[in-house]
């Protein structure tokens, strides 16, 4: 993870060597995304870009039914993260000083993804 300052916002770039897509791409960008808008909060500053970069971006042959069923729902207007912006130390955040607004998840499936370990 590497941050820069331009014009009082913080961006971020993530690189990663490796990705199981379906697994873990939007996790990595969701806690990027908020621990960048944590410290940019914690330090006074604006929120700039997360880039993500992924050397190898993977799906896994038995995950493409899977991708494929979910690549078929409509797309959700996206929810509002709201972060407490009282707080100035980065270490003073809890759970309490996060908000999600407007969040429709699709009604729960149980949904299986084979995951190696």
């Amino acid at each position: 993870m590497t941050f820069g300052i331009t014009n009082g916002r913080l961006n971020a770039m993530l690189n990663q060597r490796s990705q199981d897509f379906l697994t873990a791409n939007n996790w990595n960008v969701a806690q990027y995304a908020v621990l960048t808008h944590m410290f940019a909060g914690a330090s006074g500053l604006e929120v700039g870009e997360l880039v993500h970069v992924i050397a190898d971006a993977h799906i896994y042959d038995r995950h493409i039914p899977i991708v494929e069923e979910l690549i078929k729902k409509e797309p959700r207007q996206a929810a509002i993260l709201k972060i407490n912006p009282e707080i100035t130390d980065f270490y003073k955040f809890t759970v309490d000083d996060f908000t999600l607004e407007g969040y429709k998840p699709y009604p729960s499936k149980h949904l299986v993804i084979p995951v190696a370990v």
